[in-house]
């Protein structure tokens, strides 16, 4: 499927699940009107950020493409800095440039070797994707302030990724409004195993934890993926991606716990 009709559907299955679980728990769910609109402007932010995930994807494989757009991490830190004052140090700087480096050499630098159909726009495009992953979990970080229901929070923030993305669709020419029933399985296996599970989980952590330490735990997230790329889907990347993806994840992860520990 293109990006966006990945992006409408993970949401559109996911709405009448996480509404059924909202309202056998509404009694419990006393956000207040600025938080529930807080979460949909998270969502607008995650159609965003997933369209721009899934076409890294395309261009750059599964694994290398959740590997970079991981780089929130030093978008987090970023905006520590300009919201908060949080002025980073010299070592915090350096780490941040070791990461995009490993950016760079994760993208194949163009090389003959380098996986992925186009993997030097797929790299681009997925620095775009972490900067936009970063701006939704600070954003939804804020709107589960309150305690309650988690299912309040993200019903709210996934109808707003399901305005969010048909809000893009033309930008996708190959937006499919009704997608053939071999791909409508795995859209509902996306929706219910991502959207709804997954995203409950990190909805119940966000606010019991500082924002960075959680972007520590979610790192998580590409070394699976790019375990998965490979025996799944027979990625096989050039040793220079292999490097690259080594530092993005240990420099990542070395801001994170410098910035956690601070």
């Amino acid at each position: 499927m293109s990006p966006i009709t990945a992006t409408f559907y993970r949401a559109a299955y996911a709405l009448p699940v996480l509404a059924a679980l909202w309202f056998v728990q509404r009694r419990h769910d006393r956000r207040p009107r600025r938080e529930r609109w807080i979460a949909v402007a998270s969502g607008i932010i995650l159609a965003v950020d997933l369209n721009l995930w899934h076409e890294s994807i395309a261009l750059l494989g599964a694994g290398l493409g959740t590997v970079i757009a991981n780089v929130q991490v030093v978008f987090v830190a970023l905006a520590a800095w300009f919201l908060y004052r949080e002025r980073p140090t010299a070592g915090r700087l350096a780490l941040i440039a070791v990461v995009l480096a490993g950016v760079a050499l994760s993208s194949g630098l163009g090389r003959h070797d380098a996986y992925g159909e186009r993997p030097v726009a797929g790299a681009l495009i997925g620095v775009l994707a972490g900067l936009s992953y970063a701006a939704f979990l600070l954003v939804y970080r804020a709107a589960n302030r309150t305690a309650g229901p988690r299912s309040g929070p993200l019903l709210d923030s996934t109808a707003g990724m399901a305005a969010g993305a048909l809000a893009t669709v033309p930008f996708d020419p190959r937006f499919m409004l009704v997608p053939p029933p071999s791909a409508q399985i795995w859209l509902v296996l996306l929706a219910i195993g991502s959207q709804v599970i997954g995203w409950l989980l990190i909805g119940t952590a966000l606010p019991r934890l500082p924002a960075l330490e959680t972007s520590v735990l979610l790192l998580g997230q590409p070394v699976f993926a790019v375990i998965w790329g490979v025996l799944i889907f027979r990625e096989r990347l050039s040793a220079l991606q292999w490097l690259g993806s080594a530092i993005v994840l240990a420099g990542v992860a070395l801001l994170s716990a410098r910035a956690s520990r601070s």
